[in-house]
């Protein structure tokens, strides 16, 4: 138990250790990209004497190093900072928008885990068969569509042709919230679509490298059905790459929401994240980059914890 508890402290020492990393260099990138945000606020009629009054309002005129130590003063003591352009916190924007992003990610890996696992653990079961080459030949395909070209075609298909569901948005704030929903089925598609293609050759090649073991081969010489010795013994045994790999692609649902929420019009946080950085709003950059880093840390953490109890042997 004290083992455990070392080991879990030393973890979370690492993770500390990684977001301080994360947050220094995120507000030095912020502050070095070209941009002002004041004068992007005043617009192109101000004079300078305008914007170098309104940079020392908002405090851009210090030094760089003590704006960090201002930016990590806050975040000890959990302030993201208040946005320049949305006159609210960062923290209070991030929760505004976190319902579609959260539903986005959650209903995309739904989608390409129910895509992927059965048609990976198939494929690999008919190894050299026609289906097994059209399951190779199509993760390729799908893995190199961009999602905004698959989020473009969705729509024109779907919703102006066939008119099945919503182009854009995500309904005014008196929809009810099944209809709303309802807006994240095309970019739910789109983006599980296109990650269920790393899934799926994850799954194949895991399950590929079980099937061969020996005590598959005497499982089946037991009489065992083939159903039982591929999902009980087989995939079982095949779980801990195809979890690291659905981790993987829920950190890289994150990253491409932001491209599909601006194709659909979803009001979610990659389409906050675009707003602030057409803006240069410095705050809401800085903080959705470490809330992001945040959730993705936590996911390897997470996935850490599963492996313990997918397979025993890993707390040896």
């Amino acid at each position: 138990m004290a083992r455990i508890a070392h080991s879990l402290l030393r973890r979370l020492f690492g993770i500390l250790i990684v977001m301080l990393i994360v947050a220094t260099v995120v507000f030095v990138i912020v502050r070095i990209t070209p941009g002002d945000p004041a004068a992007v606020m005043l617009g192109s009629d101000a004079t300078p004497a305008d914007v170098a009054a309104l940079r020392t309002r908002l405090g851009l005129d210090a030094p760089m190093i003590v704006q960090y130590g201002h930016f990590m003063l806050g975040l000890l003591h959990g302030d993201l900072g208040q946005s320049i352009f949305l006159d609210q916190s960062v923290g209070t924007a991030l929760l505004s928008r976190a319902e579609p992003s959260f539903f986005l990610t959650l209903f995309s890996i739904l989608i390409a885990c129910a895509i992927a696992l059965p048609v990976g653990i198939l494929s690999a079961v008919k190894r050299g068969s026609l289906f097994d080459q059209l399951v190779v030949t199509s993760t390729m395909v799908a893995a190199s569509i961009p999602s905004f070209w698959l989020g473009l075609i969705l729509i024109q298909v779907f919703a102006v042709k066939l008119g099945w569901f919503p182009a854009s948005g995500y309904g005014g704030p008196d929809t009810l919230f099944l209809d709303r929903l309802g807006h994240l089925i095309l970019p739910a598609v789109t983006l599980g679509v296109v990650n269920s293609a790393l899934i799926t050759r994850f799954t194949r090649a895991a399950m590929l490298d079980v099937l061969s073991d020996d005590y598959i081969r005497t499982a089946r010489a037991k009489g065992a059905s083939a159903r039982k010795v591929v999902l009980k013994h087989a995939l079982k045994n095949a779980m801990i790459p195809i979890i690291t790999v659905i981790g993987l692609s829920i950190a890289m649902l994150i990253a491409g929401a932001i491209v599909t929420e601006s194709v659909f019009g979803l009001p979610g946080i990659g389409n906050l994240v675009v707003s602030a950085v057409l803006r240069r709003d410095y705050p809401v950059i800085q903080g959705t980059l470490l809330v992001v880093a945040a959730i993705y840390i936590l996911i390897n953490f997470i996935v850490d914890l599963l492996y313990v109890l997918v397979d025993p042997r890993v707390r040896l």
